[in-house]
């Protein structure tokens, strides 16, 4: 086990242009074969397939044991379950120069990881960090249909999540089992950049709020001469944008508190607005 914490690749059977190579491959291809049966598992073994073939050029039968292994059920969260191929590439190398690595702790190994970093990056990534991209692209293109809300999110999502994919692929082969044992015995560095991506996020969608949720009273109190705005002269002078915000903060109400399916959410909201209108008062 000590041959797979800080390795080099000059030591290793394996060279920097191999996992680079490996990396690449993963970055494009970890998704390629989803499918009901073994999920991203086909996908795994092509991946690992050229360091198989390497690693046991002389070695027939464990070469099929190696591919028969990665052929098996695995599923994560892609981007930050990159640690795990590089981790298991580096479990290979040591077993494949003899080292005391077992299939069965290379396939448990993989089995056990899978599930904590499918948790932890569809939190971080896919229910916080795509959100606030996603809402900064849509306020850029919400009024006039401008092309670069999608080019902002398309662009800075594929520099930041192919960065982190290389990073931790790389990482994990380095590090070996030592790359899962920092991430999750670092408790206080996920939950701070859980924290501030959940705050950032807040904002964000606190902004976007503000200015495409479009919903002001027309209604005006008259009493002879005098005529007063609710809008202008009530509202906005308790705070500017404060319909909108309760419109957002009912909305989510219903959605997180009392379970709303989305489809339901947009047939009140048409009611709620034709009722407003024919009132008169929205």
């Amino acid at each position: 086990m000590t041959a797979m914490k800080n390795k080099n690749t000059s030591d290793g059977l394996l060279t920097k242009k191999d996992i680079d190579r490996a990396a690449w491959s993963y970055i494009f291809f970890s998704q390629a074969t989803q499918n009901f049966e073994r999920m991203m598992g086909l996908a795994f073994c092509h991946v690992v397939e050229p360091i198989l073939r390497k690693l046991y050029k002389n070695n027939d039968e464990e070469y099929k044991n190696a591919l028969k292994r990665h052929m098996q059920f695995y599923n994560t969260e892609p981007q930050l379950g990159s640690l795990i191929p590089g981790i298991t590439i580096a479990m290979e190398e040591a077993r494949a120069k003899g080292d005391d690595v077992s299939e069965e702790l290379i396939v448990n190994t993989k089995n056990a990881l899978m599930g904590p970093f499918a948790g932890i990056g569809d939190s971080l990534l896919i229910g916080t960090y795509s959100p606030i991209l996603l809402s900064i692209a849509m306020s850029m293109c919400i009024d006039d249909g401008n092309p670069v809300g999608p080019l902002f999110f398309c662009a800075v999502w594929l520099v930041t999540i192919v960065g982190l994919q290389w990073f931790l692929f790389h990482k994990g082969y380095s590090m070996g089992l030592d790359a899962a044992n920092t991430f999750f015995k670092n408790k206080d560095i996920t939950n701070k950049i859980t924290t501030g991506l959940t705050m950032m996020g807040l904002i964000v969608i606190g902004g976007v709020a503000s200015t495409t949720v479009k919903a002001n009273f027309i209604y005006k109190f008259v009493s002879g001469d005098m005529a007063i705005s609710i809008q202008e002269q009530v509202f906005d002078k308790i705070m500017p944008a404060i319909v909108p915000l309760c419109l957002t903060l009912a909305v989510w109400y219903l959605m997180d508190k009392k379970k709303w399916s989305a489809n339901k959410i947009i047939l009140g909201i048409v009611i709620f607005s034709a009722v407003m209108v024919v009132l008169g008062i929205m």
